[in-house]
């Protein structure tokens, strides 16, 4: 590709490569620090520790595809576009939808990541933020100010948030780093690791580490990763600052997120373990330890950091969410009011103002950090499916297109990336597995509405190419339901058997996904190099710019 696509044309680029890895470090470390080591200890015990790595495999897995497809399309909000490209509107839709839903919905529970903690301040007022497991009123107002800074933070263009973001995620690094040492230093038991009167390493077997991937807040708390793909039309030299700040990214936050774990399995006293690992119960989990040692000055500096560290991914995200919005707008299933940039801070201000208004009501519904965070997780893997999909069926059905990253062995991470996502799917547990269909079906409607308004074009084409997903997520969810015991299904499938089973139909529809996709007129209308190339030289002897198509 030859020129500028319109994304390109209308953003300016001011993200180094250094400064993009920050912004997904900076995603990725956010309230899952504060709370991702106690839910994943309290689900696997010691083996949580496998659960970490397992989820950072899974996660660089699906990256790398994704690394590829921003590299080749550097355009804001290019997350929610690939699958258009690669298979139509129709499954680009549903990817989008998935997308956003696990994304937006991250801005409001960050906030509440931080009210959380400040619910266990020694104040009475604080202690009324936070009451039975969700957020009081009062706890309510707080978060909402809190999300209504992490949108001021990007309202003045992506200078001020990159500037602010790399300066907090700095700090994010920092304090984590300081924890894991102080608590090791302060008493480390290591019995904890492997204590037979606890069950050992993994005292509820493996199948738990693998609902602890799922659904602890692992898969969520590497979630990040995606902010420097949908930031890459604001990026210099996107063929390499994309892969470097993907890949750099998930790397630097899997070592944090196990140090953190082995330190916090050993720094708990044989008292906070008298009733087992499913006996753990903390509101602020590395706040109260440190309480607990004695270590004050580690207290006041979680506390501190619990609005640093939640408040850096909130910010971030509603910088990225935005350009999802956008994004949607130009494939043509958002109003135009979503596509309209500020003519001098360049960033999609409608966009915006809707992800606010859209955090409030999540705000409103879902009033605790864990509420949300096994569904976020589903619809993550759903909206990551799509991925290693569509770079390989790009790679048979547009060899030609300029590919300044070309991701060596693609053909062996693409489907093992698929069936890892499979797994997890199932992982997280029956009905949860089938609940998630709700979120896809809800959104069907607006698609239809701007299909029926468009006259239906090449909907033939466009269904068959998304035929695989639409039968995909029924069918994972009919083997989460027969699927064995330990992942809540029936028992039909025993366990083994049960992944074995899950991997293999994963592995079919990933064959059947990569034949469905076409050279599709999105793609042919925005990235054909011929056709980008005819278009700027017959506007050169005229003087005017390059066509913007969107």
């Amino acid at each position: 590709m030859t020129g500028d696509s319109p994304l390109q044309q209308q953003h300016s680029r001011h993200i180094g490569p250094i400064a993009l890895m920050l912004t997904g470090l900076g995603s990725i470390i956010g309230s899952g620090w504060l709370f991702g080591a106690a839910h994943a200890a309290q689900i696997a015990g010691p083996a949580a520790i496998v659960a970490w790595i397992v989820g950072m495999v899974i996660i660089l897995s699906i990256a790398l595809s994704y690394a590829e497809l921003g590299a080749m399309f550097p355009e804001s909000g290019g997350m929610v576009r690939y699958a258009r490209y690669s298979h139509g509107s129709l499954l680009g839709f549903i990817a989008a939808w998935a997308n956003w839903i696990a994304i937006v919905s991250v801005i409001p529970i960050e906030a509440e990541a931080s009210v959380q903690y400040m619910s266990t301040w020694p104040y009475e007022w604080a202690h009324n933020l936070y009451r039975n497991g969700e957020l009081s009123t009062i706890g309510l107002s707080f978060a909402a100010v809190l999300v209504i800074a992490y949108f001021l933070l990007n309202y003045w263009g992506v200078k001020l948030f990159a500037k602010a973001n790399s300066a907090i995620t700095i700090f994010k690094v920092i304090v984590p780093a300081v924890t894991v040492g102080a608590l090791v230093y302060s008493g480390f038991h290591s019995e904890n690791l492997n204590n037979p009167a606890l069950g050992g390493f993994a005292p509820f077997g493996w199948a738990s580490v693998m609902t602890a991937v799922a659904t602890s807040g692992i898969v969520f708390s590497f979630n990040g990763f995606q902010s420097p793909i949908n930031l890459a039309g604001e990026a210099r030299n996107p063929g390499k600052s994309v892969p470097f700040g993907v890949v750099g990214s998930i790397l630097l936050a899997a070592v944090i997120y196990v140090a953190l774990q082995v330190a916090f399995l050993g720094a708990l006293s044989p008292s906070e373990l008298a009733h087992g690992w499913k006996g753990l119960d903390f509101s602020s989990p590395f706040a109260q330890l440190a309480m607990a040692l004695g270590l004050n000055w580690l207290m006041m500096t979680l506390y501190f950091d619990a609005f640093v560290s939640p408040s850096g991914t909130g910010a971030t995200y509603m910088a990225s969410t935005s350009r999802m919005i956008y994004g949607m707008q130009r494939n043509g299933t958002m109003p135009e009011i979503f596509g309209r940039i500020h003519p001098l801070y360049r960033i999609p201000r409608p966009a915006m103002w809707f992800n606010l208004a859209v955090s409030f009501v999540f705000l409103f519904f879902f009033r605790g950090w864990g509420t949300l965070a096994a569904v976020i997780s589903v619809a993550t893997v759903i909206s990551y499916l799509t991925g290693p999909i569509s770079a390989a069926a790009l790679r048979r059905c547009a060899p030609d297109l300029p590919r300044p990253l070309r991701l060596a062995g693609l053909n062996i991470v693409a489907p093992f990336a698929f069936v890892c996502a499979s797994l997890v799917l199932y992982w997280a547990r029956w009905p949860l597995t089938g609940q998630i269909l709700f979120l896809i079906v809800a959104a069907l409607p607006v698609y239809i509405w701007y299909q029926a308004k468009a006259g239906w074009p090449e909907f033939s084409r466009e269904l068959k190419g998304a035929m695989w997903m639409v039968l995909y997520l029924p069918a994972m969810a009919l083997l989460s339901w027969i699927g064995s015991t330990d992942f809540g299904g029936l028992g039909i499938l025993p366990y083994g058997v049960d992944m074995a089973v899950v991997a293999a139909a994963a592995l079919g529809f990933y064959f059947w996904g990569v034949n469905s996709g076409w050279y599709t007129r999105y793609l042919r209308d925005e990235h054909d190099p011929k056709l980008v190339e005819a278009m700027q030289a017959e506007n050169e002897p005229s003087g005017k710019p390059a066509i913007q198509r969107g």
